[in-house]
């Protein structure tokens, strides 16, 4: 398991980017609680693994 200080960081866009979908989504996601992020400044940062999670729930719960 990757610890928190080895944990990569994303930007609110490279998640979009990753996932294929408007940074607007991702705000939603992140508003919603379906996705953690943290709060830096005004900006968010998702954990790449959180990310990962995310994905890998909704490609279990769709299939």
């Amino acid at each position: 398991m990757e610890s928190h200080a080895k944990a990569r960081f994303l930007t609110v866009a490279e998640v979009a980017e990753l996932m294929r979908v408007s940074t607007m989504t991702v705000y939603r996601l992140i508003k919603a609680g379906d996705m953690a992020a943290v709060r830096v400044g005004k900006s968010y940062r998702v954990r790449e693994d959180d990310v990962d999670r995310y994905l890998s729930s909704r490609y279990n719960a769709a299939g």
